[in-house]
């Protein structure tokens, strides 16, 4: 992972049985906001009632917590994804997905690079 700050990384920070009692600063400031986005969340993975089946929603949650690299996102949505039937196999295709599309952001937005200085105008 990127170090943040001398050489500590995000999935130094992350503890997975102790980092909800943060929510606390949520529950007591924001309660509404929080109550709202607990609903928005169960309802994106909501078992029943979507076209998407639920382990594919998941694999796509994991994907995106792969590119975000988002340790929280990683953990739960891997889970959630064997959890709901998903393989060994569908977890590292999902993976190298997320891979491909982070590659070729880099390789497209690089383009950017050339438009924006003119260094390669015709």
């Amino acid at each position: 992972m990127t170090p943040i700050t001398g050489g500590t990384t995000m999935s130094d920070f992350f503890d997975r049985e102790n980092d909800a009692k943060y929510d606390k600063a949520y529950k007591e400031t924001t309660p509404d906001i929080l109550k709202a986005f607990g609903g928005f969340n169960d309802a994106v993975f909501a078992e029943e009632g979507r076209e998407i089946p639920l382990k594919y929603r998941e694999l796509i949650a994991y994907a995106v917590g792969l590119t975000t690299q988002c340790a929280y996102c990683i953990d739960a949505h891997s889970n959630a994804a064997v959890k709901a039937g998903a393989s060994e196999t569908e977890l590292a295709e999902t993976a190298w997905t997320a891979s491909a599309i982070r590659a070729g952001g880099a390789f497209v937005h690089g383009r950017l690079g050339f438009k924006f200085t003119g260094v390669h105008e015709h």
